[in-house]
């Protein structure tokens, strides 16, 4: 009962919640504030117009949002398949762990923001540097998980199976990679939405298309509603992908619970 209330109540609470933020947004902006800030109206306005006919440049907000969601999707996958391979040898072998453990200490707390001028001058102005910079942000926080994961498993299982005759590779399949599930998921669902932060930076490396676009060419143009339209878009698409990766999480580690 208390779990049917539960589910009830959360979409509840949750349009409660925007639409008072919604109507703060709209009576702030009648003061000395609407003259910095548009109201939620038309922001809200042109984000659906874009959204079903009307351009942003010379495309529409579903054609941005797709190119924001490709760059992410590709930088963040291949972050993610590096961070898991490297976080979970690092957490599994000492000598891994000795090598790269401190390059990885110093790359981690740079920004990827802070990477752009060398991602031009290496890569250049394409879209592989806009990859770059995303794949940077998926691979410090899935390592970081991975590596943590693996370094935290229970002794006492690997103990239990090296009694009964266990090989070091079935240790790392059978008892390493299970119990770090969980602390690499959680990393994954922190880099997708780093990643998707990360696209603002990325789109301001050269770029015609994009949510990270709309915003910089509003800010070139001096408006203030499409700068405030990319940010809804980013935060709804961000919301939606962040959802997504709960219900499939869910799916996946159907024995790993969690009330969160």
């Amino acid at each position: 009962m208390k779990k049917k209330q539960r589910t009830i109540m959360e979409p509840i609470c949750a349009v409660i919640s925007i639409f008072a933020f919604l109507c703060l947004w709209h009576l702030g902006v009648k003061g000395e504030l609407g003259r910095l800030m548009p109201g939620p109206v038309p922001v809200i306005w042109m984000f659906l117009e874009t959204m079903f006919g009307g351009t942003i440049g010379s495309r529409t907000m579903i054609v941005h949002i797709l190119y924001s969601l490709i760059r992410v999707m590709a930088g963040y996958l291949l972050g993610a398949a590096a961070g898991v391979i490297l976080g979970l040898a690092m957490g599994w072998n000492r000598l891994v762990e000795a090598v790269f453990s401190p390059l990885f200490r110093i790359i981690r707390p740079i920004p990827p923001i802070a990477w752009i001028p060398i991602s031009i001058i290496w890569i250049g102005l394409g879209e592989d540097a806009k990859i770059f910079l995303i794949f940077l942000a998926s691979f410090c926080n899935v390592t970081l998980n991975a590596w943590s994961g693996a370094k935290n498993v229970d002794k006492d299982y690997i103990l239990a199976a090296q009694m009964l005759g266990a090989r070091k590779s079935s240790l790392l399949f059978t008892i390493v990679l299970p119990a770090s599930v969980p602390s690499v998921f959680a990393g994954l669902q922190v880099a997708l939405s780093s990643c998707w932060a990360t696209v603002l930076a990325a789109e301001m490396v050269r770029s015609s298309e994009g949510l990270g676009w709309i915003i910089i060419a509003g800010m070139n143009n001096n408006d203030m509603v499409q700068i405030m339209t990319g940010i809804l878009a980013i935060g709804l698409v961000g919301m939606l992908l962040s959802m997504i990766f709960r219900k499939v999480e869910t799916r996946l580690c159907r024995w790993n619970k969690s009330d969160s």
